[in-house]
């Protein structure tokens, strides 16, 4: 079953992306480095990246098969737009739906 796993926002920098957060929502982050941070609730979580070439939201569903979505994407009349890479924590890759939207799917490592 898919699910809303993640949301990253494209941020100018992550430090005060956090503040702002943190002071709004009461969200406190991990750092993966010097230009990205993301909320570990183990819910839907929140990344921050300051080094993407994101300029909207991206919404990121976690699947059960990767490769079986990507395939699914691509037969439906999607493109993807980044090929499966690896991540802290999992793979990924983005896709462009038919009306333009870029989502990335993704699994967890085990």
């Amino acid at each position: 079953m898919a699910r809303l796993n993640y949301l990253e926002l494209p941020v100018a920098a992550t430090g005060a992306a956090k503040d702002f957060y943190a002071a709004v929502m009461g969200w406190s982050f991990t750092d993966f480095g010097p230009d990205y941070a993301a909320t570990t609730s183990g819910d839907t979580d929140v990344g921050l990246d300051a080094d993407t070439v994101l300029t909207m939201l991206l919404p990121v569903i976690e699947v059960d098969d990767l490769e079986a979505t990507l395939a699914a994407v691509e037969a439906s009349g999607g493109v993807v737009v980044q090929p499966i890479f690896a991540f802290p924590g999992g793979r990924r890759f983005h896709f462009r739906d038919p009306d333009g939207h870029v989502l990335a799917a993704m699994v967890a490592e085990a």
